[in-house]
């Protein structure tokens, strides 16, 4: 029987590294020296893992997708479809986003897709992939009747759209209480879409 390989771990150490750096100083001052040095390590052990800062940030885009996968467990604890979906919704217009991973490096990396194929590439599997988990989560809720949409996989496209264009609003929307409203106002919205029974 052979070794387990420490490779996935280690990368998973160094990109959370990278993404530590990231966080407080921003993705355009990040570098292997730098996180490097946060892990106290030679950078040569880094390079050994990740070749370029570029080969650090796709593995960021992936680091994020796991992440996100949190949001989107169908699971929640709950057995009962309704409260899984309804707990789904809340998780998509909760602080939980701010939580998992910072805005700020998210956009960061996302405007990359604008100079950079691979990560365009990487944040479209991102995006596809959530809204896989939101599909699924949505055929569930149709197939044990608890909601009534025609198309899920439109419906589940609209919804993931409007929450990402409602980040997207939010993340320039300073005033707490006008956070909030808004934040209940695209929940509901939400919820009449999905048409619960």
């Amino acid at each position: 029987m052979g070794r387990k390989s420490l490779k996935p771990i280690r990368q998973k150490g160094i990109i959370q590294a990278f993404y530590k750096v990231a966080r407080k100083e921003g993705l355009e001052n990040a570098s292997i020296a730098k996180v490097a040095s946060v892990l106290d390590v030679n950078p040569s052990l880094v390079m050994h893992y990740f070749k370029t800062k570029q080969d650090l940030t796709h593995g960021l885009i992936e680091y994020i997708l796991e992440r996100y996968r949190l949001i989107y467990n169908p699971q929640n604890g709950t057995a009962n479809p309704k409260e899984r979906l309804e707990k789904t919704i809340q998780n998509l217009f909760s602080r939980k986003w701010n939580k998992l991973f910072d805005d700020g490096v998210f956009y960061s990396s996302f405007s990359l897709i604008f100079r950079d194929p691979k990560t365009k590439i990487h944040y479209k599997k991102l995006h596809d992939h959530l809204r896989e988990m939101l599909t699924g989560a949505l055929m569930e809720a149709k197939t044990s009747g608890v909601i009534a949409v025609e198309d899920v996989e439109k419906t589940a496209d609209l919804v993931f759209i409007f929450v990402e264009g409602a980040y997207y609003y939010l993340s320039m929307v300073s005033d707490k209480s006008e956070y909030q409203n808004r934040i209940e106002l695209y929940e509901k919205t939400v919820l009449s879409m999905l048409n619960f029974v």
